[in-house]
């Protein structure tokens, strides 16, 4: 299986034999919404499975699987989504999937069977979404909306600054170097209104910035530029996001994307 490297950009998965796989995160990238349509197939499958891969590399922190558009009568997908919530719940940084699929299905009811593991399970993706956001803690998550100016910028540096100082965490410089720049790719290029959000799991910082443009940003095949480097000094662009974090990636929003970062 291939090493993934960042930057983590996830995009919709689609090709002409009527299947495809859309990922759609919130303002923070701790939800993240997948819809799979089409026939069960083993190439969807593996769709599916990169899809996972990409959203798990990020801050996300659930998954809710959006199931209504999947052919599967006999329920022969159940294996591979077993295996999907067993490996998102393991490892340093585990995410919950919970799935969405009409009631009285096969697929439904042998999801809601226990094997080791009982699934989440919903009828409708608006029982899903509360779910989900009742489990969800904002003590470790300050969040502010910023207008398009270059104020904003600063406000963004406070903000992380802000938040380091709160949870007891070491990556005030670096934190607030890399969202200044993500920042200010919104400032400059989205050019609308965006979500700044600082998260930490304990030990590791998460930062997103949310806007309304959807072209994601574009890596410069220019030399990687320390993180030590002078916050006026400009030009360093996402060289610096990527020299500083320890990952770093964009996924589709609704009206727009988030780009997000995560500090060791």
């Amino acid at each position: 299986m291939q090493t993934l490297q960042p930057p983590y950009l996830v995009t919709a998965s689609a090709d002409g034999r009527g299947v495809s796989v859309g990922v759609t995160a919130d303002a923070s990238t701790s939800v993240v919404e997948m819809t799979v349509h089409g026939q069960w197939s083993q190439h969807l499958g593996s769709q599916v499975a990169a899809g996972l891969r990409l959203c798990r590399v990020g801050p996300s922190r659930s998954i809710i699987v959006d199931l209504h558009d999947l052919g599967d009568p006999y329920g022969l997908s159940l294996p591979f989504w077993s295996r999907a919530s067993r490996d998102a719940s393991v490892g340093p940084a585990p995410v919950r999937l919970a799935f969405c699929l009409p009631a009285m299905t096969t697929l439904d009811g042998r999801l809601r069977q226990p094997d080791g593991q009982r699934s989440a399970v919903f009828a409708t993706m608006i029982e899903a979404r509360r779910a989900i956001a009742g489990q969800l803690s904002n003590a470790r998550r300050l969040q502010a909306r910023l207008a398009p100016q270059a104020a904003s910028v600063q406000a963004a540096r406070d903000l992380v600054a802000q938040a380091c100082s709160a949870w007891h965490l070491p990556q005030v410089h670096e934190a607030r170097l890399v969202v200044s720049e993500l920042a200010a790719n919104a400032v400059e290029h989205a050019r609308t209104d965006f979500v700044v959000t600082a998260s930490t799991d304990g030990t590791r910082l998460h930062l997103a910035v949310r806007d309304g443009a959807p072209q994601y940003p574009r890596l410069s095949d220019s030399p990687p530029i320390s993180p030590q480097r002078p916050i006026h000094d400009r030009g360093r662009g996402l060289r610096l996001v990527h020299a500083a974090a320890d990952a770093w990636g964009a996924m589709p929003a609704r009206g727009g994307k988030v780009v997000w970062a995560t500090l060791p």
